[in-house]
């Protein structure tokens, strides 16, 4: 459908918890394609909904850059059911343009989610796949990856986080 532009960190909306999807509509559907070109353009590894601005629990993942078996994956209404234990790796997020830092997150993953068809699926992931997954669905429940930082990480990063909550 269309790109839209990406919320950056100042922005409320991504505080916001989102709205569970009740009707796998036109509307969601054309989202999900917005998400996607959107996701494609900024050359992320993952975008939820909110942060394009709507608040719907939606959220796709594309690894395919960083593993060319892979294809770009829907998730509607997840739920993480399981996950193993946590390793530290850097991480970044297309609503922090240009900040990368080291967070803890589990290493393993298991999800249960809807895709576009309105099928409910299970999907276990490990790694990377397992990384993106665990920040996509924090962003559904207002949750950023700034959040899991030790306060002298935070703390050595307020003048960036300052400068992009000016700019937003």
């Amino acid at each position: 459908m269309a790109e839209r532009p990406i919320v950056i960190y100042g922005d409320p909306v991504l505080r916001e918890v989102s709205e569970e999807v009740d009707e796998i509509n036109q509307e969601i559907k054309d989202l999900v394609s917005d998400l996607t070109d959107t996701l494609k353009k900024a050359k992320g590894l993952g975008l939820s909904a909110v942060q394009i601005g709507v608040l719907k629990r939606v959220f796709i993942i594309d690894l395919s850059a960083v593993d060319i078996t892979e294809k770009l994956r829907v998730f509607i209404n997840p739920e993480i059911i399981e996950t193993g234990d946590p390793v530290e790796f850097e991480e970044g997020c297309l609503s922090f343009p240009g900040i990368y830092q080291k967070i803890e997150r589990p290493a393993r993953v298991k999800v249960r989610a809807k895709d576009l068809d309105g099928v409910t699926f299970t999907f276990e992931a490990n790694g990377v796949a397992a990384r993106a997954i665990l920040h996509e669905n924090d962003h559904l429940s207002g949750k950023l990856f700034i959040d899991y930082l030790s306060p002298m990480a935070r703390s050595m990063l307020k003048g960036r986080l300052r400068k992009l909550s000016k700019a937003s």
